[in-house]
């Protein structure tokens, strides 16, 4: 596909955000793990950085976005 192109997907307005939180957690990670070492912190990045790639993964299925929004609106309403 090339670097170029693969950028560009990259910063698709549909993506752009998951994109930017992927990186930042992936910079947090390192600072956290190579400079502050503190576990729970790079625990905590890492994690944030799974969801964002996942996110991002989710914008190339039709709908995958909307179907994986409902469903958690659905698991996490506190309705009484």
């Amino acid at each position: 596909m090339g670097v170029n192109k693969q950028l560009r997907m990259m910063l698709d307005p549909v993506r752009v955000y998951a994109t930017a939180i992927y990186v930042g957690c992936a910079v947090f990670a390192l600072i956290f793990a190579l400079l502050i070492h503190d576990k729970l912190l790079t625990l905590i990045a890492i994690i944030c950085e799974i969801c964002a790639l996942f996110w991002y993964s989710l914008s190339y299925i039709p709908f995958a976005r909307q179907i994986v929004s409902n469903l958690m609106v659905k698991l996490c309403d506190t309705e009484l």
